[in-house]
């Protein structure tokens, strides 16, 4: 599939959230038409029913490869109380216009199931894809996932958490759950600290709502209790302005990671708040993701 330039990525999120897109005059719109014919959507494939809820996942898979294909999972955000998978699907326009595919998915929210519900469901997630991978040509070796805010901390349990803490009890199969890297865009790294205190936010608290182990629990789902030595890259992309999820969250997971000799980058977007970058800013931020990616063999 031909390459679409990355500062026409955003011209087609605003082209896909105006309307319809016709084939006529400009590159953008020639590569959004391109784009739209090269691949195929599976939408809301029922991978995990718990607590009564069926946990769906989209596929976008391109057409015509000749062998497997790298795949991106994206968790959306939400403070794990709110958002769906739909509202961040334009978000991975960047990975399919590299031909990759893209595994959109959910999970329980806080008012299904309280914490680690949506740590298990991305686990589940996971084991779903790489056990069906070869049905829909992905390359199982070359899983990257991404997640924004909560998804950011659910990408991050999602490549990190081992099978020795028992979050992955409840996914039907035995395989492995491996990712090849991580993108974690300003996720929470430490859910205790959100819980009182200076940092506490209300989205944590309801989250783990009433539990009389919630600090317990919190540690259980944290990013940061589960650094070790060989774990995947990861690349943090965080403003330090963060109004939502302090950017001291990024910082220690940097510097744990150093420590446990993890191959890691910290993007640090100067004055950035909780997202909502500006053009230039989402510009240069994919381009690192690019450089990070071609560094560890991904592209």
């Amino acid at each position: 599939m031909k390459r679409t330039n990355l500062a026409i990525v955003p011209i087609l999120v605003g082209m896909a959230l105006a309307g319809p897109i016709h084939a006529q005059t400009t590159e953008a719109q020639r590569a959004a038409v391109v784009m739209a014919a090269s691949y195929r959507v599976v939408p809301n494939v029922v991978y995990q029913v718990a607590s009564g809820y069926e946990a769906k996942l989209d596929l976008y898979l391109p057409r015509g490869q000749q062998g497997p294909v790298p795949a991106l999972i994206q968790i959306h955000g939400g403070g794990w109380v709110g958002g769906s998978k739909e509202r961040n699907s334009l978000t991975f326009l960047p990975y399919l216009e590299m031909g990759w595919a893209v595994i959109n998915i959910e999970y329980r929210l806080g008012r299904v199931a309280l914490a680690p519900a949506a740590v298990e469901d991305c686990l589940c997630a996971l084991r779903w894809i790489i056990r069906n991978a070869d049905q829909y040509n992905i390359d199982a070796s070359r899983l990257v996932v991404t997640g924004y805010s909560a998804g950011g901390h659910l990408a991050l349990t999602t490549g990190l958490v081992p099978s020795s803490a028992g979050l992955d009890l409840q996914c039907p199969g035995n395989e492995p759950l491996e990712v090849a890297a991580i993108v974690n865009w300003y996720g929470i790294t430490d859910v205790g600290d959100l819980l009182d205190g200076k940092n506490m936010k209300s989205y944590a608290v309801q989250w783990m709502a009433s539990m009389p182990d919630r600090y317990e629990i919190a540690e259980r789902v944290s990013p940061l209790t589960y650094v070790r030595g060989g774990l995947p890259p990861i690349l943090t992309i965080h403003g330090d302005a963060d109004p939502t999820v302090p950017y001291s969250h990024a910082e220690r997971l940097r510097d744990a990671l150093d420590d446990a000799g993890v191959a890691n980058q910290l993007h640090t977007v100067a004055g950035g708040g909780h997202g909502n970058f500006t053009l230039d800013e989402y510009q240069a931020v994919y381009e690192v993701i690019r450089a990070f990616l071609k560094q560890h063999g991904l592209l």
